[in-house]
């Protein structure tokens, strides 16, 4: 699976060829064309070369270039009104970068290359089904799945969601073997004194908000986030990479627990269930938002399982939190983390799985909530230093 490049050019049919050839635009081996083509075909560097002279360029290089990529630059060229075509763009094509010239390039070339979608591609392997599968279950353009497709080398594997739920489950097994309890273990007497738990009256320690993702309820909550992180995570982490999932998971995460903290202020909070949401809520917006584009089977069947999926885990919180406490004056973790999960999916999470392989730094839309963001975090610290005194809550004594 790690190394299906050759595989996918040398073995799959000549329509998938001549996409992923036109939508990847490798560099050429050849070191003399780019520098030919600053020298000879823009001597006052413009910035600009003229579609004649790009021709001439093509054609005196074609036989160095794939013909399926040497066609979808004849159609950029064909296909630019202006008579001129930016020398940067070319370079930009010819780099791999996926800019904004490079979609134009793309959906010209598409016009001119006629070739099947890549559903209908037949004869593929099982690696390159899957590929296909995850492909379709996560992003919502053509253009994007024949280029995850065509790039996609399982180097790096999605390891951090694998790595998070190893850890989630491993400190779940030696808390049930310590307590004796596998069902309900927040119910144990000794649960909150575990120093990765949030609790209330020990929020200045601050690696609380973040370690209590490795403590949950029972196995009844565990077993429900570790499937829905890893059924969502790990495809949408295929795609978009450990960074970009690992930020919303994280976000997710803190968010969860800062919510608590100025909105349930006398719980403490237990479970990965933030960051869960977080990725979900991402996923089912992304979905909502493109459900034309969207060619996954049974999309309607599958939002409405991952929707119920998400209301009973919800509701058994809910229920949780109002149950009557094992160890009162403390109550029962809080519900509301789900809630900050869900704000962070449907806000930096969309943003960061709309832009497929597009820089974030130059999205207006991915600063706006990224403000927002820290604006929500400062607040939630100075809510924590000052707000607890001034309104004189009467906390559940520490563990």
């Amino acid at each position: 699976m790690g190394d299906r490049r050759p595989e996918t050019h040398a073995g799959s049919s000549p329509a998938v060829a001549a996409s992923s050839e036109a939508e990847e635009i490798e560099v050429l081996e050849s070191e003399d064309v780019l520098p030919m083509a600053t020298e000879d075909f823009d001597p006052e560097s413009t910035g600009y070369i003229s579609t004649e002279k790009f021709q001439n360029l093509l054609q005196r290089h074609g036989s160095e270039l794939d013909p399926h990529k040497l066609e979808v630059l004849l159609a950029l060229a064909d296909n630019n009104s202006d008579g001129k075509i930016c020398y940067q763009d070319f370079v930009n094509l010819m780099s791999n970068k996926r800019s904004n010239s490079f979609r134009q390039a793309i959906l010209q070339g598409n016009r001119r290359l006629c070739s099947k979608v890549l559903l209908e591609e037949t004869g593929l392997s099982l690696s390159q089904r899957l590929i296909r599968h995850v492909a379709y279950e996560t992003l919502p353009r053509e253009i994007d799945r024949k280029w995850y497709y065509d790039s996609y080398t399982c180097c790096p594997p999605p390891w951090f969601m694998i790595a998070i739920t190893i850890v989630e489950v491993a400190f779940f097994l030696y808390n049930g073997v310590v307590l004796d309890r596998f069902v309900l273990q927040v119910t144990h007497p000794l649960y909150l004194k575990n120093s990765l738990v949030y609790h209330p009256q020990l929020r200045a320690q601050a690696w609380r908000y973040l370690t209590y993702i490795f403590m949950h309820a029972g196995i009844e909550h565990l077993g429900l986030n570790v499937a829905l992180q890893l059924l969502v995570g790990v495809p949408l982490e295929m795609v978009h990479g450990a960074a970009r999932i690992g930020f919303v998971y994280i976000a997710g995460v803190i968010a969860g627990s800062l919510a608590v903290s100025v909105a349930d202020m006398t719980a403490p909070v237990v479970g990965s269930s933030g960051g869960v949401y977080a990725l979900i809520s991402a996923h089912l917006a992304n979905i909502v938002m493109n459900w034309s584009g969207m060619k996954c089977q049974f999309k309607l069947l599958r939002v409405a399982v991952a929707l119920i999926c998400m209301s009973f885990e919800f509701g058994r919180a809910v229920w949780l939190r109002f149950h009557p406490s094992a160890y009162p004056p403390c109550p029962h973790p809080s519900f509301v983390a789900h809630l900050g999960g869900v704000m962070v999916g449907i806000t930096l999470g969309v943003v960061i799985l709309r832009n497929y392989e597009q820089r974030l730094q130059d999205q207006s839309l991915w600063w706006i909530f990224v403000f927002i963001y820290v604006i929500f975090v400062l607040f939630a610290i100075f809510w924590n230093v000052f707000a607890y005194n001034l309104l004189d809550l009467k906390l559940p004594p520490p563990p």
